[in-house]
């Protein structure tokens, strides 16, 4: 591993150059790896290994959308696509990359699965952190690793196929056969990772959970809504409400901030624009910051993952998640981004009305 400094921090990374894909194969060359699920991270990680030339097998249960689609991919029933159980059996490394609440459902029967020298991959902390809720507590006799990709399996493959990569966390839970070290870092890299990052399950699964709930999803879903309402309620029309709240910053100014910092896209704006960020920042920051740290003790004391289990393990769950979806579907703001969206130059298709 590498140790580089991060803003003054030193810290152990594994990049492509010192673990290129050619040691990656080598080191899972007498290997099968089992994906274990086909629905947000499957898909992403199975076609990565696949690609990088590495023995990867799917369980899936059948007649399920999410089994036609490995087919869809290439997976071939009896040969790389198989039953759940059945998959299990045959791989040697077992990508468990089921929701957390099927996870936990599955577990009592991927247990006499993981025979000693197996190595079980998880890309959540979830169910090792939270086993006191989850009941997931592997063997002492297999490997227990993590590689959790930061963004979705869709990202992950549409920057694999276009030459980047997705930069991922990685963990030890469990070094049982004395290899772990060598076998998470061949995985992150062969799942098409752009470098990997050291962390442990439970540190990645509490800055996973605050990301989600905040500024990756939840509070930039309440700071979209809470701007375009009072833009809206001033008498701006629902496109340039839009526009200036949610078009701008994903087409013109995050694209600047993922390029080169923060400091670069306020350098790329108007002065005008600099003066009223400089001047409003601290306000945002001293509004959220305790909104933030009481999200974050919820996650730490299992508050978070408690309502999780008990929200997803429901029957209705699909049926009551549409529902709460179809609110911000259907909302003003979202109706009025669909336009904007397809009003875009690179679009295909026509305006929808």
């Amino acid at each position: 591993m590498a140790l580089i400094k991060f803003a003054g921090v030193e810290e152990s990374v594994i990049t492509r150059e010192e673990f290129p894909v050619e040691k990656a194969q080598e080191v899972l060359k007498d290997e099968t790896v089992a994906v274990l699920g086909y629905g947000i991270q499957g898909p992403g990680q199975a076609l990565n290994l696949k690609d990088n030339g590495i023995n990867v097998i799917v369980g899936q249960r059948k007649n399920s959308k999410s089994w036609d689609k490995a087919i869809q991919d290439g997976f071939v029933p009896g040969e790389t696509l198989f039953e759940l159980e059945e998959a299990a059996d045959r791989g040697t490394i077992i990508c468990y990359l089921l929701s957390d609440a099927a996870q936990i459902e599955f577990w009592p029967t991927l247990e006499k699965y993981l025979t000693p020298g197996k190595t079980l991959y998880f890309s959540h902390g979830f169910g090792i952190t939270y086993n006191h809720q989850t009941n997931i507590v592997p063997s002492k006799e297999v490997d227990v690793v993590l590689v959790a990709p930061k963004g979705s399996g869709t990202s992950l493959r549409r920057l694999f196929v276009e030459g980047k990569g997705l930069n991922s966390s990685f963990a030890i839970h469990q070094d049982a056969t004395g290899n772990a070290k060598d076998k998470v870092a061949a995985l992150g890299i062969a799942v098409g990772s752009g470098y990997l990052f050291e962390t442990n399950f439970k540190k990645e699964v509490y800055s996973d959970l605050v990301g989600e709930r905040g500024s990756l999803m939840g509070a930039i879903q309440g700071l979209f809504a809470a701007q375009f309402e009072v833009l809206r309620a001033q008498g701006h029309s629902p496109s340039e409400a839009f526009n200036e709240t949610v078009e701008e910053l994903t087409q013109s100014l995050m694209p600047l901030v993922a390029e080169n910092g923060m400091d670069w896209m306020y350098a790329n704006c108007s002065t005008t624009a600099q003066r009223g960020a400089l001047d409003w920042w601290k306000k945002f920051y001293d509004a959220t910051k305790p909104v933030f740290e009481e999200l974050y003790q919820s996650v730490k004391e299992g508050n978070e993952s408690q309502k999780s289990i008990s929200s997803n393990s429901k029957e209705n769950y699909r049926e009551g998640l549409n529902k709460e979806l179809e609110e911000l579907r259907n909302s003003e703001l979202w109706q009025a981004g669909k336009v904007v969206r397809s009003l875009r130059p690179d679009r295909q298709y026509e305006y929808e009305k």
